[in-house]
């Protein structure tokens, strides 16, 4: 089974910076893409930052410039550094992963996974 878990999120002050960290584990094959979403309450969960086993980033309008994504190919970890938070960067963020699993004699089609969230709340 492979599980993605976040971790980092709290409470900041706006201005202040946080890193949200992602570690996929299990039997991973490989790793496409991770990805770093967020919901903010009544609003739909919308991509802010990706980045893909090449390296190219992509970043979501409204964090370009104040967040920055990488991964740690050796750990199967993503980060999220999050500078000048404001309020409205106030939610629920998850992490995403497309990545295929290993079987016992090869590995999976790619497959999407989800880890449950962790919240960042920024004081005003």
């Amino acid at each position: 089974q492979v599980q993605l878990v976040e971790s980092g999120g709290g409470l900041v002050q706006a201005g202040g910076s946080l890193r949200l960290s992602c570690a996929a584990s299990g039997r991973i094959y490989s790793i496409n893409a991770m990805s770093w979403y967020r919901q903010a309450p009544g609003q739909q969960r919308d991509m802010i930052a990706a980045i893909h086993k090449s390296g190219t980033t992509y970043y979501e309008d409204s964090v370009k410039g104040r967040f920055t994504i990488s991964m740690d190919n050796a750990k199967n970890t993503v980060y999220l550094q999050m500078n000048s938070q404001k309020s409205e960067d106030t939610a629920a963020y998850y992490c995403y992963a497309k990545l295929r699993e290993r079987t016992d004699f090869d590995c999976k089609p790619p497959d999407e996974y989800w880890g449950r969230g962790t919240q960042v709340t920024v004081s005003s």
